[in-house]
């Protein structure tokens, strides 16, 4: 199982504050069988070059590789990329994708979208040169037309649900039909610490088996597998 979206590494945005948070998160993510997790930590264009970023980005895994213990899952760096105007632009954007893999993380607004930031997106994924993974959408999709969903899958976009989103009565109606829809393709925990916003994996596979069956998560596992093992290494800059 794939963790795509998570704050493990200590110490460098508003995810695990200490090397002790993140080995107790890792435990975590390990008792919940959680095979691989991706560390997406936030990278916003206005705070940091992408330079700076893994530099920093770096020197926090590093802290947290020297007291990893042998049982944890398997850490993939990235990003989570927060959308700003012009993004399309920037050279050194393949930096930021999911190491070995070309997946760019993207994080968008949670107000409605202008017809140019739709446009940026497809420009993303037109370009040949990256896969776009939307960040926990069950934040923004309800602000945006149905038709514009329907253009970005068309155009290869994939959609990252949080877990958290199958938990809540209020909501998990509305995460099931989007899953089974075909609009939600991989689970991330997006989980910050090991408390208020801990990792909640297992519970919600469980939920997904058991209204959905076992093959709604054979078919998110299954593209995860693809997402990270056979798309193509991102281009050197």
């Amino acid at each position: 199982m794939i963790d795509f979206h998570s704050h493990i590494l200590p110490g460098i945005d508003d995810g695990s504050h200490s090397l002790e948070e993140s080995l107790a998160m890792l435990r975590s993510l390990r008792q919940q069988e959680l095979d691989i997790v991706c560390a997406t930590s936030h990278f916003y264009a206005t705070e940091n070059s992408p330079e700076t970023y893994l530099q920093r980005r770096n020197r926090a895994f590093e802290t947290l590789y020297e007291a990893l213990p042998e049982d944890v899952p398997e850490i993939f760096l990235g990003a989570e990329v927060l959308y700003y105007p012009g993004i399309s632009h920037m050279r050194q954007l393949p930096m930021l994708c999911l190491e070995g893999t070309n997946l760019l993380l993207l994080e968008m607004p949670f107000t409605a979208w202008t017809d140019g930031m739709v446009k940026e997106l497809r420009e993303l994924a037109h370009s040949g040169d990256f896969t776009v993974l939307m960040a926990h959408i069950e934040r923004y999709y309800f602000q945006q037309p149905v038709s514009t969903w329907d253009t970005l899958l068309e155009d290869g976009v994939f959609m990252q649900s949080n877990a958290d989103f199958f938990l809540p009565f209020s909501v998990r109606r509305k995460a099931l039909k989007l899953l089974r829809e075909e609009r939600i393709h991989v689970l991330g925990t997006d989980c910050h610490n090991n408390t208020t916003r801990a990792p909640r994996m297992a519970e919600a596979r469980k939920m997904i088996r058991d209204k959905l069956g076992a093959e709604a998560l054979r078919q998110i596992d299954s593209t995860g597998t693809y997402l990270l093992r056979e798309l193509l290494r991102a281009p050197e800059v």
